[in-house]
């Protein structure tokens, strides 16, 4: 029989890694609740439907990197592979159009079939805020604010900068997707062949296209920005305003694009260096066309996710460390007292570790092993005075503390 490994494209969260993951969801969150939004959690997967019909049957995730399959009954269901389609789903199913606007923070895997590298895996985990029922600006500059706050929060926000685009109103996309396609048409040839199917389907794609041959021809392309409609143009002003009065620094980007029609106005990402090629950390954009599209009501909304491995490293590679306690018997004899005092420790709010068996010079090891700061040492002596040795694992001083002292003792190591 085969050793049994980890499916290609996934792999285990151990320890360190588990941490960083923690540390960034549980800092996003606190963020995220500040900001008045409230956590919710959508299935795993859904209907297909839900994917093919949000992120469009002609685009890359719908065609190559879904996860889909059929149920014993016959109906098609598919691994979410990102997390917007989903809340635009519950929206609808849950009839919420009556909570707007709602402020909707989210965390979890997502999965797509695609080449395994570096800060990209065919499993990934992502964190995501989604604005929904507000048409204004003031939606878009919370959203990048709040996204802002979560990577100084994480001490990250020297390492990324901030790129933001318009994609105009409908009329907009409709003038520059003529504009496009016109410019594209003439060098239909020097394109890949996979831009060259798109330029019919949607010429918007091949913006985001990074074959070499296709970001040549796309040096001269038309610019989007120059066909923003008035209202576009003053929609992106207020934007960018209110960035800078928040004192949040930017980079126009204004070949930042989403391929989709219900994509509309403020596209947004946080990129940086540090990483390799996968720059991008986290995304967004609004999508006022999106929940119409699925089915609901006209409501607009705004959004972006970020992904956790890409964040994690970015986090330093040691975390800071825990600090524990590793409480060691002398011999059997005090073993149940050991426990208790743990116990007593634990409900105090400490960590405690016990090593269960081997002797003294054995359970020190571990306690090196694991990392921990200090040690209690309890022998018979220690059980007549009611006491512990209390042993400094980085220094090598000690002291003997009462036993009903140790909580207020190391209050320290908090």
């Amino acid at each position: 029989m085969s050793k049994l490994q980890p499916v290609r494209g996934t792999h285990d969260l151990l320890f360190e890694e588990t941490a960083k993951h923690r540390l960034i969801e549980s800092v996003s969150l606190g963020v995220a609740e500040r900001f008045g939004f409230r956590e919710i959690a959508t299935p795993i997967f859904e209907f297909t439907d839900v994917f093919s019909r949000t992120l469009g049957e002609t685009s890359d995730v719908v065609t190559k990197e879904m996860y889909t399959f059929e149920t014993k009954g016959g109906e098609s269901i598919t691994l979410r592979p990102e997390g917007t389609a989903g809340i635009a789903r519950a929206f609808i199913s849950g009839g919420l159009a009556q909570q707007t606007p709602l402020k909707i923070f989210y965390r979890g895997p997502m999965f797509r079939h695609e080449r395994p590298q570096k800060g990209r895996q065919r499993q990934f985990h992502q964190i995501g805020v989604e604005l929904i029922g507000v048409a204004g600006p003031q939606a878009d500059i919370e959203v990048i604010s709040l996204a802002s706050h979560i990577l100084a929060d994480l001490n990250l926000q020297g390492n990324v900068t901030l790129e933001i685009n318009s994609l105009g109103d409908s009329e907009t996309r409709a003038f520059y997707r003529d504009a496009l396609f016109e410019y594209l048409s003439t060098r239909k040839d020097n394109l890949s062949t996979e831009s060259q199917e798109r330029l019919s389907r949607n010429p918007l794609r091949i913006l985001d296209s990074k074959d070499p041959d296709d970001r040549k021809v796309l040096i001269d392309a038309p610019d989007l920005s120059d066909y923003l409609s008035k209202e576009s143009q003053e929609f992106f002003a207020a934007v960018r305003e209110g960035l800078a009065h928040r004192g949040i620094s930017f980079l126009i980007n204004s070949s930042l694009v989403r391929g989709l029609d219900y994509y509309g106005h403020t596209a947004f990402e946080f990129t940086t260096d540090a990483i390799g090629a996968q720059g991008t950390v986290l995304a967004g954009g609004r999508y006022d066309s999106l929940i119409e599209h699925m089915g609901g009501p006209p409501t607009p909304g705004i959004g972006w996710a970020a992904g956790i491995e890409r964040l994690a490293m970015l986090l330093p590679s040691e975390m800071e460390p825990r600090r524990i306690i590793a409480a060691i018997p002398m011999s059997n004899d005090q073993e149940l007292l050991v426990q208790s005092l743990a116990n007593t420790l634990r409900k105090a709010g400490y960590i405690v570790d016990i090593g269960y068996s081997g002797n003294v010079g054995k359970r020190m090891k571990r306690a090196d092993k694991i990392k921990a700061a200090v040690a209690i040492v309890v022998g018979s002596d220690e059980v007549k005075n009611e006491s512990v040795v209390v042993r400094n694992l980085q220094s090598g001083d000690q002291q003997v503390v009462k036993q009903a002292d140790l909580v207020q003792h190391f209050s320290f190591l908090k």
